[in-house]
Formats: structure tokens, sequence, C-alpha cells
């Protein structure tokens, strides 16, 4: 299973801008880091911004001025639709960010004029919407070397993988870093820790530091944290697999885990995968946990272990819908999942979709499900079924309305869910190598292609508008963000961002 490093090969322009340049307890604690502030901030002490009057946050202008995205897809339900009125066509390079100290593998995100994005390196860094000039960054620990893993395909380190998320109410950052600490001597003498961290948004003050995996014994050297995160209510959901090549640790299991933390800190809640020699892992392409109105959580499983005749079901390739406390709700999952699990046919490599009270799937079997929103239907339980994809649809999906956009390998595919038999019918495939996770905004599917560029399609029929070259490489699995005004798309250690006919955002605002 692909769930790290294999780069992309997406073109773009190739514009170097030198001048762009269950639960167990853990208690909170600071953790001082380093951070350094950029030319448009002004440093007075160890860590402080020049003073300025807050001003009223600005409300969306016609051109998505003030639009944020902060979260993988853009919301709690991560349907990758950009609500305000964004105009991004006809469309021209903003900016290209300087190099960053690490590899990208998450969605930048967009706050109060500001960019985030999280490196492998573990560092944070926020640059201005205007300029892609680094107002801060902050580097968080040491992040675990390549080489004392047990598997994996991300290099030279592992650290922040999965997209932040962003609490605009509290103006706080939320990333899990996978970090080196001390390890018994049948790792070499290292292990893995992941923690959470929050920090402030304007400033980069670090606000949380505590562990962010339950106390049960697990390998942390074998166990990633590919999903994005997500918010559920004051609460940070976060969800783990394995590396790639799915192998055990040398110091203990590694399964698949969902765990929720309150924002201040506090303890964790968890749900686990599977248990002793079983394995499991929710990795779906990078996408995060969906979060419904009433606060449950839906993931999708993978990676499972088929032990032979007398293995009970072991929560791999499924649809799980858990509690805030990460308490099973209901599932589904397939009656020959021990031969997916033989097979690798993973059900979970992307998000489920919430659409219409219905719940839509699909994974390696390039078979997709329709099931029924808090009632998932147990073994073998769909509604529906559609064959759809050539391949691993990777990554999240977009939802506008009734239609469902996949990322298929052969095309993005558009899907329409219906009430009524036979409540699954595709509508297009694209062929124009436009096979990204998609996302909507400025009344475009818009998804990054194994053609080196991003293409903008017209959602009614999948036929392409616009297709924007731009030009390096980008890690599995990139997806695009649109807000206040921009397209960014994440390249291998950098942010590139175009704009639209209303040019480049205002400044960003002080707190």
């Amino acid at each position: 299973m692909r769930k790290g490093t294999l780069a992309a090969a997406i073109g773009v322009l190739a514009v170097v801008c030198s001048a762009c340049s269950g639960s167990s307890h853990s208690s909170a604690a600071r953790h001082p880091g380093t951070t350094s502030l950029g030319p448009e901030a002004t440093a007075s002490g160890s860590v402080s911004l020049a003073p300025a009057p807050a001003p009223a946050a600005p409300r969306p202008e016609a051109g998505g001025s003030g639009a944020s995205w902060t979260a993988y897809h853009g919301n709690a339900e991560a349907t990758g639709v950009q609500d305000a009125q964004i105009k991004l066509l006809p469309s021209r390079r903003a900016w290209t960010s300087p190099i960053l100290d690490g590899q990208l593998y998450g969605e930048p995100l967009v706050a109060d004029g500001r960019i985030v994005a999280a490196t492998e390196n573990d560092t944070v860094y926020v640059m201005a919407a205007r300029s892609g000039h680094i107002l801060w960054s902050r580097h968080l620990a040491n992040p675990v070397p390549s080489r004392d893993l047990p598997c994996g395909d991300i290099s030279p380190v592992v650290g922040i993988t999965g997209t932040p998320v962003i609490d605009l109410a509290r103006h706080e950052i939320f990333v899990d870093a996978d970090t080196l600490i001390e390890g018994p001597s049948s790792s070499g003498g290292v292990e893995a820790s992941h923690r959470l961290f929050g920090l402030d948004l304007f400033t980069g003050k670090v606000e949380l530091s505590q562990p962010a995996m339950p106390s049960a014994g697990e390998d942390q050297l074998a166990q990633l944290q590919r999903p994005g995160l997500a918010l559920d209510r004051g609460l940070v959901v976060i969800a783990y697999g394995q590396n790639a090549g799915d192998c055990p640790g040398p110091n203990g299991p590694a399964h698949g885990y969902v765990v929720s933390i309150p924002e201040t800190g506090g303890p964790l809640n968890y749900f686990q995968l599977g248990s002793g020699r079983d394995r499991g892992a929710v990795w779906m392409g990078g996408s995060s946990p969906v979060v419904d109105p009433e606060g449950n959580v839906y993931v999708a499983s993978a990676d499972g272990y088929n032990l032979g005749a007398g293995q009970p079901y072991d929560d791999s390739d499924a649809v799980l819908e858990l509690s805030p406390a990460m308490h099973p709700e209901s599932i589904f999952y397939l009656n020959d999942w021990q031969q997916l699990s033989r097979d690798d046919l993973d059900l979970g490599t992307g998000d489920p979709v919430l659409v219409d009270g219905f719940v839509f799937q699909v994974g390696k079997t390039d078979t997709a499900y329709l099931l029924r929103q808090g009632h998932l239907g147990g073994k073998d339980g769909e509604v529906a079924s559609l064959p759809v994809c050539h391949g691993d649809p990777d990554g999240g999906h977009a939802v506008m309305g009734s239609v469902v956009y996949v990322p298929c390998p052969n095309g993005v595919t558009a899907i329409r869910v219906s009430a009524k038999a036979p409540y699954l019918k595709q509508l297009w495939t694209d062929n124009d190598g436009a096979a990204g996770a998609p996302i909507i905004a400025d009344g475009l599917v818009w998804t990054i292609g194994a053609d080196h560029a991003v293409h903008g399609l017209n959602p009614a029929d999948g036929q392409q508008v616009v297709s924007i070259p731009f030009g390096m490489w980008a890690n599995h699995f990139p997806t695009p963000s649109a807000a206040d005004g921009l397209l960014l798309l994440p390249g291998t250690s950098q942010v590139f961002a175009f704009m639209g006919p209303a040019g480049l955002p205002p400044a960003p605002l002080a707190r």
C-alpha cells in the first residue's frame, strides 16, 4: 500500500522566486521549541510580535478575499467545497514560497490572511497569503530518521505528515508530530513518540504539547499519522495506521487507532482497530476523519492480517462510525474481509463521504458502496454498490449536492447518489489525466493530474475548462486548497499560489 513518498510527478511553472522567499491519562505540558519570525513580523524580546490594534475580521468579498480553509478539504465533513464566492479565472501566478526545511505531505491551510504548512522536519510555517513571505516558523521537535523505522517510504525523516487543523475561534493550529525519543536496545536505543501540539496562529507560541497516542504498549516507530486532523466540538481527532510496508515494530505491536483529545489538553479517548496479532489501520490517502453535524466521526479502515480459520473480525476494511468519545456506533464491512486483507485490497483508501443521509465509500476493489448514515449496516449491509475506477482511488473526495467526485486513477469520476434505486449512477470520468483528490471552487472541480498541471473541470460533464502547468514534484497524495482569493498547490517542499482577476489578497490582519 502506498502511504508516503512515491513522489507524484506534478509539473508546474518552473519559477523560482528568490525574493519569495478506553481512555488513558497524560498531562499537557509546555514545549519550548524554536520560533523564527519572518520579515513581515517583528520580534521584541524572545517571541513576540509588534503590537497592533485588532481590526474586525473582514467578511469574504466577491473575489474570495478573507475566505478560510481550515481543515483537510475545507471543513468538518471534508466536502472539498469553497462556499465563498472566490474568483480564480483567469488565473495567474501569485507567488511561490521559499523552500521549506522539509517535505510537505499535507494540504495548505488558510486563516486570517495566513497560509499554514507543516513539514516532515517537525516545523510549522505561517506565511502571508498576500506574498508567501514567512511570518513565523516553529521547529517543534526532532523528527524520526527514516533509517530508524522498521519500514516506510518517507525520507530522510518523518515528522508532521497529516494535514494540520485550525480552530478559527481560538486562533490555534493543531498538528501531530512524530518525534524522536530514547528507546530500548532492540531498536538501537531510539523510539518514536507522537505528540499533539497547539500553536498560536499569530505568534507561533506553543499553547499545548502532550502525548497523542494511548499508553497501550504500542511501538510508535511502526505507526504513521497519515490522515489529516479534524475538530469535533472542542476535541482534536487524530487517526493512525502503519508505515508503508505495514511492518511490525521491533518494540511491540502497531495497531490502527482513532483518538480524540481536548483542545485544551487532558485525557485522551481512543478506538483501537484489531488486537493481539491483528493489525488494522486508518490512512485514507491522507484525507481526514469526517465529522457529522451530531459530532459523530466517520473513518474507513484497512490493512488487516489474514490469520486463517477461526480468526475473529478485526475491524479492518470497514467504514466505522464513532462517537466523539471514540465509542463505536455502527460499522460496515464485507464478508470477504480476510481475502481483502490477504490481497491488500484496502477499503479505506479515502475518507467516507456524507451525502443526503447516506455514506459513500470506495476502495481498492474498485467498487463503490452506499450505506445509511447512522446505521452503516454491519456485514454486507450496503444499500447499493457500483463498479467504479480502475486502480486505487487514493485521497479525499469532493461532494456538492448529491454528486460525489472520486479521485479514480483513470480520471476523476462523478457519481450521483439518489434516494431511490438504483441509488448510484456514474455521470462521467475525466480523460485528461486529472486524477488527484479533487476540490470545488469558483464553479469548477480542481484536481492535480499526473501530466504536470492542475486542472479545472466542468462539474456537469467533466470537460476540462482550464489547465495550469506548475513545475515541481509533489508527494502523495496531493490536493489543492482555495481560499483568500488564491488557489494553493503543495509541492515537495514549497507552496505554489495562483490568483484570479481580483489580484492578491490584503495583508494579513494583526490579532
